[in-house]
Formats: structure tokens, C-alpha cells, sequence
């Protein structure tokens, strides 16, 4: 008998553990836990998440995330923009913008981000509609591209693609409130292009850049001049070393 009250963030795998290291003899079952806890979803268990994880991994140069989100203006529309990042560099391959992403705007998109058929091996998306079209799916067959679709309610299973809009979100978003699809294009592809891609650093690549960025020579602190280049006005700066 347990007397008092768990806390309401303990899984039933957590629940489980706890009481073998309590020296359970006999505990139940995580999923006999969960059924008394009368959770409507069960979490993905850790060998399911390891496993995607290790997929991801093998295969990282080979895989492009893709997603959406939304964006209100000033004047409350509602607009769309389209993420699509590479797993291997981090790098943000292609962003669009539109009020309507039906699934021909989205081939077309495809198109666009693959010149030369340069396309990836993989692609993971959700269960949008707009992902599962006829004309998209045909796009992906005919380009050579497995779709990877992830579970409902899962967004851990395209983690490259949600960080990278959550980054956009906190490092553009918070700040700047677009005006229309073209303000907002014009925002995302500066930030991008100008600052995300060729100068942001990330804990995941050992504090590299998704472009890598130029090697300087070892110069003392006293002995470093730098230059600074505005980004978005000012919002960030990018530096060079001079000299």
C-alpha cells in the first residue's frame, strides 16, 4: 500500500523503477501501472526512442527534417512558414512562407530546395495532410526519397526541425512582429542566410557552424582586432577577425 501521493510527472516506467529500488520482489508491470493510472497515450518507452535516435545518427548526412509552423502579422493574419533542415550539419536548407500551403505550393517548394537533384536519401515530416498528398508523395518516389512519418503526438520524433523553429521562434520571432509574407520572407531569409547558417554555433556540432566557418590563425586577445556586421538592424551582429 502507498500512502501519500506520487508526483503527477512520474512515469509509469519511473514508478516502476522506484519500487525495485525500494526492493520490490514483485512489482507491476509498467503497463499494469499505466492502466491504473489511466493514461490515455502511453509514453514511447526508451528502446523505441533509442532506436529512432540511432537511426538518426547513422544516417544523419542523409536526412532532412521538415516542418511547419505559424506566424500571426500585425494585423492577425495567419501565415505559414516551412522549415526544412539537415540533420548531419544543422544546416536550414530551405525556408518559405504562405497563407495557403496546399500541396502543390509544397512540391514546388521541394523543387526549389533540391536543384540538380540534390535531394536526401530521408525525409521526416508529421502526419499533415499537406505531407501525405498525392502530388508530394509522387514528388518524394520519383526523387528517390523515403518518407519517414512520425507519430501523432510525437514531436520528439523530428527533433532537428521542431529545435530549429523553436530557435527561430525565441531568436526572431520574440522580437520582430512581421508585417506581411513579405516581411516575413525577407526576415527569415536574412536570419537564416545571413546569421543562422554561417554563424550561429551549436552545442550539437561541438561549437561549429552548420556552414563552416573560416579558419583564422591563433592571435593573442591584445593582438585580435574584430570587425562587427549588423544583422536583422542590429538585433545581432556577426564578427570577423581584421587582418
Amino acid at each position: 500500500m502507498v500512502y501519500g501521493k506520487t508526483s503527477a510527472a512520474w512515469s509509469p516506467e519511473r514508478i516502476h523503477q522506484q519500487l525495485i529500488l525500494l526492493n520490490v520482489t514483485d512489482p507491476p508491470s509498467p503497463n499494469t501501472i499505466r492502466k491504473y493510472l489511466k493514461l490515455k497515450k502511453p509514453p514511447s518507452s526508451h528502446g523505441k526512442r533509442q532506436a529512432w535516435y540511432t537511426f538518426y545518427q547513422d544516417h544523419a548526412e542523409e536526412i532532412w527534417g521538415v516542418d511547419f509552423f505559424t506566424v500571426p502579422t500585425l494585423s492577425f493574419r495567419i501565415l505559414y512558414v516551412l522549415v526544412i533542415i539537415h540533420h548531419g550539419t544543422r544546416r536550414i536548407v530551405h525556408t518559405a512562407v504562405t497563407d495557403s500551403p496546399n500541396q502543390f505550393w509544397l512540391t514546388q517548394q521541394f523543387r526549389i530546395a533540391t536543384p540538380y537533384d540534390r535531394a536526401p536519401k530521408y525525409i521526416v515530416h508529421d502526419n499533415d495532410p499537406v505531407f501525405k498528398s498525392r502530388n508530394f508523395k509522387k514528388l518524394l518516389d520519383d526523387s528517390g526519397v523515403t518518407a519517414i512519418t512520425t507519430g501523432r503526438e510525437a514531436p520528439w520524433q523530428n527533433p532537428y526541425a521542431k529545435r530549429a523553429i523553436g530557435t527561430i521562434r525565441r531568436e526572431l520571432l520574440d522580437y520582430v512582429v512581421p508585417l506581411n509574407e513579405r516581411h516575413l520572407d525577407r526576415l527569415l531569409k536574412e536570419y537564416v542566410n545571413a546569421y543562422y547558417n554561417p554563424h550561429r554555433t551549436h552545442q550539437g556540432l561541438g561549437g561549429a557552424t552548420p556552414i563552416p566557418h573560416r579558419h583564422y590563425l591563433p592571435t593573442d586577445a591584445a593582438e585580435t582586432t574584430l570587425r562587427k556586421t549588423r544583422i536583422l538592424g542590429g538585433l545581432y551582429h556577426t564578427l570577423e577577425k581584421v587582418g
